[in-house]
């Protein structure tokens, strides 16, 4: 089966089986009807174990559910802003079994990048493309059982026109587009892509504009020179780091993208003033955690809870075998842990970074994300 039609398949399956309940009484009292992500493996709640791989334990652990299809031993950012504006957690697209897209759907895949060229095919133009043909086919079959005779509680389960104009559009990525330069190309030669990089996320997010959406919050990348699997995968010198133990160069481009990513943001804020854009300073909140991890009940960031130091690369969910007996590779308290994997944040980090980001401290315009709608601009006219 090819690429295209195995995306076309698990979308269809996951329209016919969409669930949760519909709008009812509460709706009155949320400040979003839905909320529609996009991103990489630091939001993907399925769709990588949906499309290619499955999520193995000890991923999960903490999560309550039955399967694991997140990078982390609990939940991600995305989960703790679902949890903070009292909506269910986000389904994946790509994820048909047992999905509930009533409040909103996550397009996010695990190393997706905003280019084509990346770790994943599964890219930041292939997630809007997705978005676009949810929206569509979902409208049409809610249009049309309105002129046919349907059970009543199969068509409250449908997104409805307001669930796109008044949703909220989170959106991290980038990361992997730093990561795979910096294995592919220079210091300078990234440097030079990033212009390009954002061109095509710009673009992505004007799609969305005409698709109706209003409520943009988007966080920049983070410090990417402090996550740890590539100290254990290398030899550093001392000129490497900086005073947290975090590489100095990857660093630098980190900020170099995000400085650029910010201009393009209030940009669009300029030109589409029917819309809220936020940015979201995610790398100074993560640089603040590893900095400051041991005043917060971390131990040292530069360690990693699930993963071996036996071998310079081991995947989270590999197992060795201790006394006769297969064994994770993990830690016994993974709430200690900033790093869950070496690349992805433990449930803990991620909580303590929600409790920071939600509120506003870290975003330009400094507001709640609960708070964005009540800033409603007008209608879009087109």
């Amino acid at each position: 089966m090819g690429l295209k039609m195995m995306f076309f398949v698990f979308g269809l399956v996951g329209l016919l089986m969409i669930g949760g309940k519909g709008e009812d009484d509460d709706d009155k009292h949320k400040e979003y009807s839905a909320i529609y992500n996009f991103g990489d493996s630091n939001s993907d709640t399925g769709t990588f174990s949906a499309a290619f791989a499955m999520v193995f334990p000890p991923n999960g652990q903490n999560f309550p559910g039955k399967f694991p299809t997140r990078n982390c031993d609990g939940r991600l950012i995305i989960d703790f802003i679902c949890e903070e504006l009292k909506m269910p957690y986000l389904s994946a697209y790509l994820d048909s079994i047992g999905s509930n897209f009533s409040y909103g759907a996550n397009f996010a895949a695990g190393g997706s990048s905003i280019q084509k060229t990346g770790f994943s095919p599964i890219n930041f133009g292939l997630q809007i493309s997705q978005f676009i043909q949810f929206k569509s086919r979902t409208m049409a079959l809610y249009n049309e059982t309105s002129h046919t005779r349907v059970d009543a509680s199969f068509k409250s389960r449908l997104p409805k026109s307001i669930n796109f104009s008044n949703a909220l559009y989170t959106i991290d990525i980038g990361q992997n587009d730093l990561s795979f330069g910096f294995m592919s190309s220079d210091i300078k030669s990234l440097r030079s892509t990033i212009p390009s990089i954002l061109s095509q996320f710009s673009f992505g997010l004007q799609q969305l504009l005409n698709e109706g959406g209003r409520f943009f919050w988007i966080h920049n990348t983070g410090p990417i020179g402090c996550l740890p699997r590539k100290n254990m995968m290398n030899k550093l010198t001392y000129e490497d780091l900086d005073s947290a133990g975090c590489r100095k160069n990857e660093n630098e481009i980190a900020q170099e993208f995000n400085n650029q990513l910010k201009d393009i943001v209030f940009e669009l804020r300029k030109n589409f003033t029917n819309a809220i854009f936020t940015y979201v300073d995610v790398y100074s909140a993560k640089y603040e955690l590893v900095k400051n991890a041991r005043n917060q009940g971390f131990v040292n960031p530069k360690k990693l809870c699930c993963g071996s130091r036996s071998v310079s690369y081991f995947d989270c969910g590999r197992k060795k075998i201790k006394n006769g007996e297969e064994e994770y590779y993990k830690c016994k308290d993974s709430s200690k842990y900033i790093s869950w994997d070496g690349v992805h944040y433990s449930e803990a980090a991620n909580k303590w970074l929600s409790t920071l980001i939600v509120n506003g401290s870290f975003s330009h315009p400094p507001l709640a994300i609960g708070m964005l709608a009540s800033q409603s601009p007008k209608q879009s006219k087109r």
